[in-house]
């Protein structure tokens, strides 16, 4: 074995012989990465493979088995449940419930007559026990402290399970590679090994992935594309709620979002996410304002907070907490170029309610009018929703899907509706309820 060094971009997987600054592959910055690999000959091929024969797809009315974890929230965001031959990636920010929700999918799927294999390179069979204890799991559940692909893949030949949970797949390390583990060969190669056991085993595998800094999951960008479905768990963790989104299905849709709110005993299911959301909300608050956003194919109810103040120095200073930042400068500037506005003076401070975080154009319209009532203060209509993307030009465009939003806000007892039906422009909105 003759090994040489290289480096390797995290981003896109470009080798370079030495490290530089910035990938010459994708351009990113500080992505490289030091590796080693074997460049000594490789045995020879023997020639003499048998071809095999090839097989025509015809159509069928056979369903590919799932396995439900009867968890309501997670099995609609992986697309119904759990593939029998899937392998499920699931990412999120340290402490934000990854290995609670784990032990929870874990003990609904011995539930249901799985044999559950727990392997940790992190944490012993005693913290797992203790949480297991904790979240009040009652089925049985093999739990194993192994960080070794090889004793991995010769358990899972000798057990037999149903069901397999690696955590987390930035710790696993292979005898086969000189690496360290969490190096890109490494994580690529404990992946490609495991997608070909649920592969040609039929054995469903979540793998629980660590994220970085900037909350991207960690680890070269071939690995989100060897799996078959990659999850996020987001939130904040000061706050009870916890949304599941998927950002890759190959077995359903993207689009799909899970509610869920850390209680004592784990993550539990919000079947009601608009009542939650709404709860506590102060009568006739000023710069508060209800939003009806679409996460998926549900429509939540969501309160949008402006709190404006005199700055006292020559620059103002805006922040935001849940929507985007350069989204809010944009919503800014159009109010106080057509709705006059005077806001050069003001700082101003926008929070979604709840922790979550909004990317959908339809909050334009309430961030505005919630900006709108706490430098004019005067507050709104309590019953009053509102949705609407805002254009340069002061303009309010359509959002999709509108039956669907109002039915939820009627739902809710929501009798007016701030809408691009209602207003054309962001003038005509602040002079209908400020004036």
């Amino acid at each position: 074995m003759k090994l040489k060094t290289i480096y390797i971009c995290s981003q896109c997987g470009a080798e370079s012989p030495k490290w530089g600054g910035q990938c010459l592959g994708c351009g990113s910055w500080n992505s490289l990465v030091e590796d080693v690999v074997n460049i000594g000959k490789k045995d020879k091929i023997i020639s003499s493979v048998a071809v095999k024969p090839t097989i025509t797809i015809r159509h069928t009315s056979k369903k590919n088995q799932r396995l439900f974890t009867q968890i309501v929230e997670f099995d609609r965001v992986v697309g119904g449940g759990f593939m029998s031959d899937s392998v499920v990636l699931l990412a999120g920010d340290p402490g934000i419930g990854k290995s609670t929700l784990t032990l929870q999918i874990c003990d609904c799927m011995a539930g249901i007559g799985q044999k559950v294999l727990y392997f940790s390179g992190e944490e012993s069979v005693d913290q797992i026990t203790d949480r297991a204890n904790r979240l009040g799991a009652k089925n049985p559940i093999s739990v194993l402290n192994l960080n070794s692909l090889e004793s991995i893949l010769a358990t899972i030949q000798s057990e037999k399970p149903g069901f397999v949970v690696v955590d987390s797949v930035q710790v696993m390390v292979s005898e086969e590679l000189a690496s360290q583990a969490g190096s890109i060969s490494q994580v690529r190669y404990v992946t490609e090994q495991l997608m070909q056991v649920a592969k040609s085993q039929n054995i469903p595998i979540l793998l629980i992935g660590h994220v970085n800094k900037e909350g991207n999951l960690a680890g070269p960008q071939v690995l989100t594309h060897l799996v078959d479905t990659v999850l996020f768990l987001e939130g904040d963790r000061f706050h009870q709620f916890r949304l599941l989104r998927t950002t890759k299905n190959r077995f359903g849709a993207v689009d799909e979002v899970g509610v869920f709110a850390m209680k004592e005993r784990g993550l539990i299911e919000v079947k009601n996410p608009s009542a939650l959301f709404l709860e506590g909300r102060a009568e006739n608050p000023i710069g508060s304002v209800i939003v009806l956003v679409l996460e998926g194919t549900r429509t939540f109810l969501v309160e949008v907070q402006a709190l404006t103040s005199y700055t006292h120095f020559g620059y103002p200073k805006r922040t935001a907490s849940g929507v985007d930042m350069n989204r809010l400068n944009i919503v800014l500037a159009v109010l106080e170029r057509y709705a006059k506005i005077k806001l050069d003076n003001t700082d101003v401070f926008v929070n979604v309610v709840g922790g979550l975080r909004l990317s959908e154009p339809a909050v334009d319209l309430a961030i505005a009018m919630a900006v709108a009532s706490s430098k004019l203060k005067k507050p709104l209509p309590p019953d009053l929703a509102v949705m609407g993307e805002i254009g340069l030009s002061g303009e309010v465009r359509n959002v999709t899907q509108m039956e669907k939003r109002l039915k939820e806000a009627e739902k809710l007892g929501f009798k007016q509706i701030l809408s691009a039906k209602q207003v054309r422009s962001v003038e005509e909105a602040v002079k209908m309820y400020f004036n």
